[in-house]
């Protein structure tokens, strides 16, 4: 375990070099979030009433969607795991006395946090000042408030086991283009990145929540706005716990498949 700590402090280290990538996704996460407020504040203004969330709550969803968009969204996988599996230079990670999948999970798991750590004060910060109900609102108890850290943690699990089963899958493409737009795609779609699952119809909705996706921004982000509680709130937690045990081993046997069967050419 040492050793995988090890990678996760130096890749986050290395993670929070890159302050000018951060700044300017900054700008392009104020600009989003407040974009897809004012959309929403247009429908709100016909109908309030038959919305599923208020509309503070659906605005303090979007500005933590997009202060914790590199956390928990499919966007956020790393290209350099792609390079490295394309190039043949994972000939050399399979020369370190370490498990692949765990050194490569905990690597994509530090990039995560380290994007994350330098954009998610910046926008929650300005969020709070914007006047209600476009702002960020607190969470409605400190017991909800800790309850979404620990559905954060969780989802980080979730998203960084997908990553890695799209990093497996790479190993049967000549690019990772098709598989990665394939993924984040369907991340975005289910997650609640586009539209919050609130808002699907009853039953898509439900569907959609059984999925992996939803258990990576649909879940820590509705708990903090209050949208999700009660025995609801703790069966998708423990969907969460479920999915990242479920992706994890059907990770590990893609690696077991792949790196068994894996030919570097060259000299």
């Amino acid at each position: 375990m040492k050793k995988y700590l090890a990678f996760f402090r130096l890749r986050f280290t290395m993670g929070l070099q890159y302050r000018a990538a951060a700044l300017g996704g900054l700008a392009c996460q104020f600009f989003w979030g407040a974009m897809a407020i004012l959309a929403f504040g247009a429908f709100y203004k016909t109908d309030p009433a038959s919305f599923p969330m208020s509309m503070s709550a659906t605005a303090s969803y979007i500005w933590l969607q997009q202060a914790l968009l590199t956390l928990v969204s499919m966007g956020g996988i790393d290209q350099e795991f792609f390079n490295v599996i394309q190039s043949g230079n994972v000939a050399y990670e399979l020369c370190r006395p370490v498990d692949v999948y765990g050194m490569w999970y905990a690597r994509s798991a530090a990039t995560r946090v380290a994007n994350a750590f330098m954009r998610c004060m910046p926008v929650l910060a300005v969020a709070a000042l914007v006047p209600a109900p476009y702002g960020l609102s607190a969470p409605p108890s400190l017991t909800a408030f800790l309850l979404f850290l620990v559905s954060l943690a969780l989802a980080l699990g979730v998203v960084t086991a997908l990553g890695m089963i799209v990093y497996m899958l790479t190993f049967h493409t000549i690019s990772p283009r098709g598989v990665r737009l394939i993924a984040v795609g369907a991340s975005d779609f289910f997650s609640g990145n586009i539209v919050p699952l609130p808002f699907f119809p009853e039953g898509f909705r439900q569907f959609s929540e059984l999925l992996p996706f939803s258990s990576t921004a649909n879940v820590p982000i509705r708990i903090y706005t209050g949208d999700l509680y009660g025995q609801e709130m703790l069966w998708l937690m423990l969907l969460q716990a479920f999915w990242i045990a479920a992706l994890v081993a059907l990770g590990k046997l893609l690696e077991w498949k792949e790196l068994k069967n894996v030919v570097v050419q060259g000299g």
